[in-house]
C-alpha cells in the first residue's frame, strides 16, 4: 500500500511547468453564476416517480444497502441522465446539483437507497473511513479537528478548500444548519493558471511530495502520512489533491519532507486564491438536494455553521465517494491512498478488517 519508497517525484522548474489549461474545467464564479443550467438539474416528477419506484424494487429484495448494484436499482429513463452525469463530471466543468427530491416525505433509509442506487449508476462506491463506511454522515458530532483523530467534517469548523480521497463525492442534503453551512467550490485548473501567471516558481512548489496527514486512518504496512503532491501533471491532466489542514499536522511526522518558507507561501498563495470570492461559487444545499463534485479538477469547501438546538432539525448529509470507469489515469503515487488506482475500481480509506457497509446512523 505505500509505494513512498518506489516513486521518484522530478522536481518541477518554471521552464517545464505546463502551459496554462483551458477548457470546460477552468471556470470563474461568475461564469456558474451567469448559467445556472451549467452546474443545476431540477427532478421532474416523472424523474422522482422514476426514483422512488427504484427504491421501492430494492427495498423488496431484501439486500444490505452497503452492496446494491445498478442493476438492483433499476432507471430505464433516468439512466440516460446519470449517463450524460459521468461524461460532465469527468470531462465537462465537474459539478451537477440535482434538485428536488422530496426527502421530507422520506424516512431516511429511502433517502439512502435513492442516493446509494444514484451512486451505483455512476460508479462503484469506496470507504470512507476505516469502518468501511461506503455512507458517510456529515454532521457536528461535537468533537474539534485539534484532535490528530479527527475529520473536520465531524465539526460545525470551516473546512477550508480541499479534496476527498475518491474521484467523486456526492452529498445529499437532509437537513441544512440554522446558520452558515455552505457549500464553496473551485476549479483547480483556474487556481494553476492565475498562479502560472503571476508566481511560477511557487507554483513549481505545489508539484513536491508535500506529506498529507492520515488522521490516524493507516492502512497495514503504510506510514501515517502521505506523500502525494497537491499538484501533479500526468497523462496531459492536471490532477488535485489537497487538505491544507492536514499537511499542516502531517508536519507533527520526523519522517515527512519539511515545509520550506517557499512551500509555506506556495500554499498561503494556493488557499487565497481559493478564498477569492471572484473565482469560487458558493451555494447553499437545500434539503433535497444532491451535490456531485469531481475532486481531480475542482476542490470543495464548507463555511462553519451555527446548528439547531433541536436534535431532529440539525445539519446531516449523507456521503458517497465514487470510483468512475473510464476516467483519467492517476501517478503511480495515488497508490499511498488509493491503493489500486485503476479506474472503476480505486480510492477509499481501506485498513486492516475493513468490511464495505453503509450505516444508515452513524
Amino acid at each position: 500500500m505505500n509505494a513512498t519508497n518506489t516513486v521518484s517525484f522530478p522536481r518541477m522548474t518554471p521552464a517545464n511547468l505546463p502551459a496554462p489549461i483551458s477548457g470546460p474545467s477552468v471556470w470563474v464564479a461568475h461564469d456558474l453564476a451567469q448559467d445556472q443550467h451549467a452546474w443545476l438539474h431540477t427532478l421532474s416528477n416523472a424523474e422522482i416517480a422514476e426514483l422512488e419506484t427504484a427504491a421501492e424494487h430494492f427495498a423488496a429484495l431484501g439486500k444490505d444497502l452497503g452492496q446494491i448494484t445498478a442493476a438492483d436499482f433499476p432507471l430505464p429513463s433516468f439512466a440516460h441522465h446519470l449517463t450524460a452525469l459521468q461524461d460532465k463530471l469527468l470531462s465537462g466543468n465537474g459539478i451537477e446539483v440535482m434538485r428536488g427530491l422530496p426527502t421530507h416525505t422520506f424516512d431516511q433509509r429511502k433517502a439512502a437507497t435513492v442516493f446509494c442506487g444514484i451512486g451505483a449508476h455512476l460508479g462503484s462506491a469506496r470507504s470512507q473511513n476505516a469502518k468501511g463506511h461506503i455512507l458517510g454522515h456529515v454532521r457536528d458530532t461535537g468533537v474539534s479537528s485539534t484532535s490528530a483523530q479527527v475529520r473536520i467534517y465531524q465539526t460545525a469548523e470551516r473546512q477550508t478548500f480541499h479534496t476527498d480521497s475518491a474521484d467523486v463525492v456526492g452529498l445529499l442534503c437532509l437537513n441544512e444548519a440554522k446558520e452558515g453551512g455552505d457549500s464553496l467550490l473551485v476549479s483547480a485548473a483556474t487556481l494553476y493558471n492565475r498562479m502560472y501567471a503571476d508566481a511560477p516558481e511557487l507554483l513549481c512548489r505545489l508539484f513536491d511530495p508535500i506529506a498529507t496527514d492520515r488522521r490516524g486512518e493507516v492502512p497495514e504496512g503504510a506510514k501515517p502520512f502521505m506523500q502525494i503532491p497537491p499538484l501533479s501533471w500526468h497523462a496531459g491532466k492536471l490532477t488535485a489533491f489537497y487538505q491544507r489542514q492536514y499537511i499542516d499536522s502531517a508536519q507533527r511526522f520526523d519522517e515527512a519532507l519539511r515545509l520550506t518558507p517557499e512551500h509555506i507561501a506556495a500554499l498561503d498563495m494556493f488557499d487565497a486564491l481559493a478564498n477569492d470570492p471572484t473565482l469560487h461559487f458558493r451555494m447553499r444545499l437545500r434539503p433535497g438536494d444532491m451535490q456531485f463534485v469531481y475532486n481531480h479538477a475542482q476542490l470543495h469547501d464548507r463555511t462553519g455553521f451555527t446548528d439547531w438546538s433541536e436534535q431532529d432539525k440539525r445539519r446531516h448529509l449523507l456521503r458517497l465517494w465514487l470510483s468512475l470507469p473510464g476516467d483519467r489515469a492517476l501517478p503511480d503515487c495515488f497508490r499511498e491512498r488509493y491503493g489500486d488506482i485503476t479506474p472503476g475500481q480505486r480510492g477509499g480509506i481501506i485498513c486492516a478488517g475493513t468490511a464495505l457497509n453503509a450505516p444508515l446512523d452513524a
